[in-house]
C-alpha cells in the first residue's frame, strides 16, 4: 500500500507492522554481548535519513539520576540548582523539563518550592514506581508528566523482572492505562533499548503504546534509555547498538513523532555526548542530561556539554547563558562539596589553564592561539597559566600579567628583569627535587620580596 509520508511528504510504501516475538528463551544477543570479552560493534551498511527536528532542546534529570549518585541534597540546593536550570536555559526554554522524585516530604517540599517560583522554565515532571496511588499523588501535586521505567531487553524482562515478553508488554500497557486514567502524561523510559530485540519487542510495544495515546487522547512520550552505555554514533553501525538506527526506528516503524521522542545516555564508553548528539541529528527532539554528568556509573550526558553541542549545531545560543555554567561549577563545589576532576571541559578548575611554555608563549601573543573560544565571554573564565618546570619565561610573564591584571605598557615580557629573576628561582625549586606546580602564594611571596609593594592584586 502507498501513502505520502508525512515525515518526508514523499509517497512511500506504507511501512511493514511488527508483532511481538514471545520467545521462550530470552535473546541476550550473545554474539555482540559475550560477557567475558568487551562489547563488539557490528556493522550492516545500512544508512537511514539524517532528519533535524525543527526544535531540539534539552531536559534534565540532575534531580532524579543525578541525585541517585551522589549524598542527597537538601531542600535548599534543590531550589538553588533549579533557579540556575532555569537561567541557563534562558527565555525560550533551551532546556525544557527536569523531573523530581516525590516520594519523601523533602521532595514533595523542594518540588512545591520550586513551584513557588513561578518560574515557566524548565517545567518540572516527575519519575514513579508506576501504580495507581503513584499517578494519583503526581496528579495531585499538580504536575503534568511523569516518568515510568519499562525496561525492554530481555536481559531485564526475563532475569529481572522474572516474565514473559507478552507478560511484560501487558503489564506495562496497563501501567499506561492507569496514567490516563489520572490524567497525566506518561513518558515511558525503555530501560537499556541498546541490549533489546528492537524489532521483537520494542516496536511492538510502542505500536501499542501509540493505540492506546489515540484512544486515550493523551500522548505518550518516548524515552530511549542507553542505560549502560552501549549504543554508538556510527553510520552503517547495526542495531541493537545503532543510535541513528534506534531513532529512525522509532519514528518510522513506531509512528512516534520527532517531539515526543527523548534520548537518555550514559557515559561508559565514553560516548555519551556523541550518542546524544547523533540522536538529535537523526530526529529526537530532547536529549535528557545531568548537570556535570552526574548519575549511575560512570554518569549521564553531561548538561553543560549538550549546551554547546546545541550552539555547535544550531549556530546560536537561543537565550541560554553560558556564563551560568560557571556558576553551576562553583555551586556543586562550595556548596554541595562535589569535586569536579580538574580537566573535566568548560567546568573543571583546569580546563582552560596551561602549564606549557610554548603555550603560554602564545597566550601571550594572542589567547585565540591556545584557547578553544573567548572563555571569559562565553563562561566568565579568562585564560590562565600554572607555573612548574615547563612555563617557561613565557608562562611566568602570563602569569604575572594576568593575576596582577596589567595592561598596555604596564605588561611584562620575556626580558623583564623580575620574569628572568621568578625563571632562575623557579628553575632552583625543581632541581632541589620539587614535583608540585607553584601555588599562587609561592608566586606572590616571592615577587613581593623581589620587587617589594611593586605589584598588587586588583
Amino acid at each position: 500500500m502507498l501513502e505520502i509520508s508525512s515525515k518526508t511528504n514523499l509517497l512511500e510504501q506504507k511501512s511493514y507492522k511488527y508483532s511481538l516475538q514471545d520467545v521462550a528463551e530470552p535473546n541476550l544477543q550473545r554474539d555482540v554481548y559475550s560477557y567475558g570479552t568487551v562489547p563488539k560493534v557490528a556493522f550492516n551498511h545500512r544508512r537511514v535519513p539524517m532528519a533535524m527536528p525543527e526544535e531540539i532542546w534539552i531536559t534534565d534529570t540532575s534531580l532524579r539520576d543525578g541525585q541517585q549518585s551522589v549524598e542527597p541534597y537538601s531542600v535548599d540546593q534543590i531550589v538553588k540548582i533549579y533557579q540556575l536550570l532555569s537561567k541557563l536555559g534562558g527565555p525560550y526554554g533551551i532546556i525544557r523539563q527536569t523531573e523530581f522524585f516525590i516520594y519523601s516530604k523533602k521532595d514533595r517540599e523542594a518540588i512545591e518550592k520550586c513551584m513557588s517560583l513561578g518560574l515557566k522554565f524548565p517545567e518540572i515532571t516527575s519519575w514513579i514506581r508506576a501504580s495507581k496511588e503513584d499517578f494519583k499523588l503526581v496528579k495531585d501535586l499538580g504536575i503534568r508528566e511523569t516518568g515510568i521505567l519499562v525496561s525492554c531487553s530481555d536481559y531485564h524482562i526475563f532475569k529481572k523482572m522474572k516474565m514473559t515478553r507478552k507478560q511484560a508488554l501487558d503489564h506495562y500497557l496497563g501501567t499506561v492505562k492507569d496514567a490516563f486514567d489520572a490524567g497525566v502524561i506518561p513518558r515511558c523510559h525503555l530501560e537499556d533499548i541498546t541490549r533489546a530485540d528492537f524489532y521483537g519487542f520494542v516496536v511492538p510495544f510502542v505500536n501499542e503504546l501509540q493505540a492506546l495515546s489515540r484512544e486515550a487522547g493523551i500522548p505518550v512520550k518516548i524515552r530511549a534509555c542507553d542505560t549502560m552505555g552501549y549504543g554508538v554514533p556510527y553510520t552503517e553501525a547495526a542495531m541493537p547498538r545503532s543510535v541513528a538506527g534506534i531513532i529512525y526506528g522509532l519514528q518510522h516503524y513506531a509512528d512516534v513523532p520527532s517531539e515526543c521522542l527523548e534520548w537518555h545516555g550514559h557515559n561508559d564508553f565514553y560516548k555519551a555526548v556523541a550518542n546524544a548528539s547523533t540522536a538529535w541529528l537523526y530526529g529526537a527532539c530532547a536529549v535528557n542530561c545531568s548537570l556535570l554528568g552526574i548519575g549511575e556509573r560512570t554518569g549521564n550526558v553531561p548538561l553543560e556539554a549538550m549546551v554547546f553541542e546545541y550552539a555547535s549545531l544550531r549556530g546560536s545560543l537561543d537565550g541560554m547563558d553560558t556564563t551560568v555554567i560557571t556558576e553551576i561549577a562553583d555551586f556543586f563545589q562550595r556548596e554541595v562539596g562535589y569535586q569536579i576532576p580538574p580537566m573535566t571541559p568548560f567546568v573543571g578548575s583546569a580546563f582552560n589553564v596551561t602549564r606549557a611554555g610554548v603555550h603560554a608563549d602564545g597566550l601571550m601573543k594572542d589567547e585565540e592561539i591556545y584557547t578553544i573560544f573567548d572563555t571569559r565571554k562565553i563562561l566568565n573564565r579568562p585564560p590562565t597559566v600554572q607555573i612548574s618546570k615547563t612555563s617557561g619565561l613565557a608562562g611566568i610573564a602570563y602569569w604575572i600579567n594576568q593575576t596582577y591584571r596589567l595592561e598596555g605598557d604596564d605588561m611584562l615580557d620575556k626580558k623583564s628583569p623580575l620574569v628572568i629573576a621568578m625563571k632562575e628561582w623557579v628553575d632552583s625549586q625543581y632541581e632541589d627535587g620539587r614535583q608540585t606546580v607553584l601555588s599562587d602564594r609561592e608566586l606572590e611571596d616571592k615577587i613581593q620580596e623581589l620587587a617589594p609593594g611593586c605589584y598588587r592584586r586588583a
